[in-house]
């Protein structure tokens, strides 16, 4: 046995261990009931605040509050009904009804409140993890971390300055099997790994043509806008629909593709690429979606490597089995990670050598909570990281430099055309078209600020 499969077995062993006691009492991983009580500060609870709670930031709730060592404060919302559903389900899970703030800013005032978790749509995240830092808050950071690439920057800037802790949400970053394959990776278990290739497939139907309708009274369509310049509410932008309009959203690039960049990222061992091309459009359907249904971006990096990314959202074939993953080419084989905690090693010739399979299901389509279990390792991380300073497993630096990969593929898409680009800070070189859509435009008086 090998140095690399002994640490990985052991690394497992007591990763499933974790989730065992996790899953039996949503214990902190890796401990007993009985020693949990003499961990330094498990008495203490971080108190939390969750801002945008439909969908994903249900589950985050949700997740956070089944955390012994953690207390859900607030829930932010603009939907009056998610809201109170949302309420609710944190008091089942978690014992104690959270107070409802439909302004986060108003949470944000609590001085017993020790992070905020931002879920609300992308248009929000930076603006709202800026004034979270600004108020002395640890943040919680949904991906993609910003909207543009100049709010990436702002975030760093404000985890800097307010010495705060700015977790993105690549929860794969904690999964146990992903991050074993990747230390095998760079462990040269493929040689010297140089290309990657990332891939997201479903079957999303038409979101048709809206109607300028009246603001529904659930709904407070002002604060939800937020930082964005003011446009009319349409029946077909709110909840979900709002990922494929560039004024809010950034596309399945952003949505799902900052996941795969990030592991292709983390396996290559690159930052920032020197080129950019993107090729695709939206080709299934003639409706109101502005942002490609299908994309492929390919970026260059200064040492000799290079990573793709394929989106196709309106066509579900998927690519090793697995409708959302990635795979590393190197000088000796291929590894494969497919949508959960799990792992395949082939030779040069196609021999599949090694298979490390996911204990816990794990649901690439379920668009709110594909992994509660192991998104728990990532949870905890955070926790760490506030209580004990131990390093964030995605801190905001990382976090931006994964964003930044799929926003510049946007970029490129946009622009048509491929973009030469710094490889020491990621901004774009002789082009300033370009480069306008480094920032986005904000409602007066809403610009954020560090």
């Amino acid at each position: 046995m090998t140095p690399i499969d002994d640490s990985r077995r052991k690394f497992i062993k007591n990763s499933i261990a974790g989730i065992t006691a996790f899953s039996a009492g949503a214990i902190l991983p890796g401990f007993s009931a009985k020693s949990y009580g003499n961990i330094l500060g498990a008495n203490d609870r971080i108190k939390v605040a969750v801002m945008g709670v439909n969908s994903r930031g249900n589950a985050l709730a949700v997740n956070f509050a089944l955390q012994k060592n953690c207390q859900v404060n607030y829930i932010s919302d603009v939907d009056s009904r998610a809201a109170d559903q949302c309420a609710a389900k944190v008091m089942e899970v978690g014992g104690k009804k959270p107070r409802l703030a439909p302004d986060f800013r108003k949470a944000l005032e609590d001085k017993d409140v020790d992070a905020l978790v931002v879920a609300a749509p992308d248009h929000w995240h930076a603006p709202a993890a800026i004034l979270a830092c600004q108020a002395g808050k640890h943040v919680y950071l949904e991906k993609p971390c910003s909207h543009s690439p100049h709010e990436g920057e702002l975030v760093i800037a404000a985890a800097e300055k307010y010495k705060r802790q700015v977790q993105m949400g690549n929860q794969r970053r904690s999964w146990p099997n992903v991050a074993t394959a990747v230390e095998e990776i760079r462990q040269g278990v493929i040689g010297r790994p140089y290309f990657a290739k990332g891939w997201y497939s479903n079957n999303r139907g038409s979101i048709g043509t809206g109607k300028k309708v009246a603001v529904p009274g659930w709904l407070d369509f002002e604060l939800w806008q937020g930082p964005a310049p003011r446009r009319p509410y349409q029946d077909n932008l709110i909840h979900y629909n709002w990922h494929w309009f560039w004024h809010w959203g950034t596309g399945e690039a952003l949505n799902n593709g900052t996941h795969m960049a990030d592991l292709m990222r983390w396996a290559l061992g690159v930052t920032y690429p020197i080129r950019v091309s993107s090729a695709g459009g939206r080709y299934r359907y003639q409706d109101d979606w502005e942002t490609p249904d299908t994309q492929v971006i390919n970026l260059e990096f200064d040492n000799n490597t290079a990573m793709t990314w394929e989106g196709r959202s309106c066509n579900g074939r998927s690519v090793e089995g697995s409708s959302v993953g990635v795979a590393i080419y190197g000088e000796k084989g291929t590894v494969v990670i497919g949508a959960g905690n799990a792992y395949k090693l082939y030779d040069l010739k196609n021999n599949l050598i090694k298979e490390v399979e996911n204990e816990i299901a794990v649901d690439p389509l379920n668009r709110s909570n594909p992994s509660q279990l192991l998104d728990a390792f990532h949870i905890q991380n955070f926790f760490d990281a506030i209580r004990r300073g131990v390093p964030l497993k995605s801190d905001i630096v990382g976090g931006h430099q994964s964003t930044l990969l799929m926003q510049l593929g946007n970029i490129a898409q946009r622009t048509g055309r491929t973009l030469k680009v710094d490889p020491s800070n990621g901004h774009i070189l002789q082009d300033p078209a370009a480069m306008e859509l480094w920032k986005r435009e904000y409602e007066p008086g809403w610009e954020p600020v560090v």
